[in-house]
């Protein structure tokens, strides 16, 4: 079911942005976003940026977020929808490895018509992302807190995510 809800241009960039790996300086990789949200704007007709709820790769790298998964569950809202792209960094026994995660934040204290307003206009943002591997529809926390189901769900061979072991 489609709500005939619009993407902003400006998610369509910041996912282009963390799709697109290149060769970059020290400068722009620490602007380079490991985790956003987004959410419906205010007339609930546009799925925009959420501004305030970001995390960058510099913020890893110079040790303001030590856990970046932890800080992504923090931007979480607990009573509200949301959709979020997070930048995994995991690693199976073979290779390290980097894939973008769509996320589908649905909370169990979400008001209903918030639930079918995100599920009905969920279909509109993922055409928009084609490329994306792994898509994680989340009702709890404690679902992304279990290292070890997360690491299931990229995939088997996973033996550390977000450089912690599992």
């Amino acid at each position: 079911m489609a709500s005939g809800v619009a993407v902003s241009d400006e998610v369509i960039n910041c996912f282009n942005d963390m799709k697109v790996r290149k060769s970059c300086s020290q400068a722009d990789l620490k602007k380079r976003k490991k985790a956003v949200l987004f959410k419906l704007d205010d007339s609930k007709e546009k799925i925009i940026l959420d501004q305030e709820k970001q995390i960058t790769v510099g913020d890893v790298l110079e040790g303001r977020i030590c856990d970046p998964l932890n800080s992504f569950i923090k931007m979480l809202p607990l009573n509200d929808c949301r959709y979020a792209l997070y930048d995994a960094s995991f690693e199976t026994k073979e290779t390290k490895k980097e894939e973008l995660i769509f996320m589908h934040w649905v909370p169990e204290d979400a008001s209903v018509e918030w639930k079918m307003i995100y599920a009905s206009s969920k279909d509109a943002l993922k055409k928009k992302l084609t490329g994306v591997k792994h898509e994680w529809q989340v009702t709890s926390i404690d679902e992304l807190m279990d290292r070890c189901e997360l690491a299931a769900k990229l995939g088997s061979g996973v033996v550390a995510f977000e450089s912690q072991k599992i």
